[in-house]
């Protein structure tokens, strides 16, 4: 979850070699090794690729820099000609060093250890080329909806597309799921929720398993709250993501059992530990007990995560299981 492993000192010691993070990203040997850590570390089930959301916008063309301690600065569409000024083709050729990097982990890793591809969702990559950045109250990109719909549905198909070919490349090079993050599908009223992330991500899907994808696919639309059984419904994911401010109660009347669940702990309990942590590990499990479920957090693990406590809820979850 989000570059689990930026709380290992083998991870800063590896980022500090980076001229930039783009750099970091766009490096196949470093991003691989960034990949690998916490499997070494942990020996856990899966690996998630090392990379970034923003990448593909990147790719399209705009101007995408990360500072440090401000985060993704983003050149912002304000035109449809800002939509093409790369060709799709040239877009997923600008990603090769992603594909290189998923193949490099994919021939280090044990056959029994999944890879996961991923990338942001349609909705949370535009809202980064309208507004900017992360952080705001989202109200550009939403106002987008309501007076520029013509703009935001191109944005929105453009990003379907491209996204499609990115996610089927890295299948391609070794990935054995795939995991689509909408990171910011909070706060929409029901309508927008309709028509911003279940019909991209239902539309992003179909794309995938048209192009003859067949892995495993996960949706992870954060802050979803109620309307997570709606893009249950519609979105034909494998399994979806929980964040930490959804119950498991909800979640089993919501959720149908044959999609998996994933998540959801508290990344601050994980900083915390000791028995509240210990306690509600064992709660997440005994309420998906009996249905598939993955076991993660609600969000990325923090930097300041102490390495103890993730020793400690693997060694949990492997009593239990």
């Amino acid at each position: 979850m989000r570059q689990a492993g930026r709380h290992l000192p083998e991870y800063l010691e590896l980022r500090s070699r980076a001229k930039d993070f783009l750099d970091f990203c766009y490096s196949p040997s470093m991003a691989a090794e960034a990949t690998l850590q916490p499997i070494r570390r942990y020996d856990m089930d899966a690996a998630i690729l090392f990379a970034d959301i923003l990448l593909i916008l990147d790719a399209m063309g705009l101007d995408v820099r990360f500072e440090k301690g401000v985060g993704p600065i983003v050149e912002t569409v304000k035109t449809e000609a800002d939509l093409n000024r790369a060709p799709v083709e040239m877009a997923i050729q600008r990603l090769s060093p992603v594909y290189e990097t998923v193949d490099r982990v994919r021939g280090q890793l044990d056959a029994d250890k999944a890879l996961i591809g991923f990338c942001g969702a349609p909705w949370t990559v535009a809202l980064y080329a309208i507004e900017g950045r992360g952080g705001t109250d989202k109200s550009s990109a939403r106002g987008w909806a309501y007076s520029r719909q013509d703009l935001l549905k191109a944005l929105l198909d453009r990003l379907v597309e491209i996204s499609a070919h990115y996610l089927a490349a890295q299948v391609k090079a070794g990935a054995d799921a795939l995991m689509i993050f909408e990171s910011w599908a909070e706060g929409l009223p029901s309508d927008l929720f309709q028509t911003l992330v279940v019909e991209p991500n239902a539309a992003l899907v179909k794309r995938l398993r048209d192009m003859g994808v067949t892995v495993p696919i996960i949706g992870f639309p954060r802050g979803a709250a109620t309307m997570i059984e709606s893009y249950a419904n519609q979105v034909a994911v494998n399994g979806i993501g929980l964040d930490t401010a959804i119950s498991p109660e909800h979640v089993l009347n919501a959720v149908p059992d044959s999609i998996a669940v994933q998540g959801h702990l508290d990344p601050v309990l994980l900083i915390e530990g000791g028995p509240a942590m210990e306690h509600r590990v064992g709660e997440i499990l005994e309420a998906y007990k009996g249905r598939p479920h993955i076991f993660n957090l609600g969000h990325g693990v923090r930097p300041d995560t102490p390495i103890a406590n993730v020793e400690r809820v693997v060694e949990i979850v492997r009593e239990k299981a």
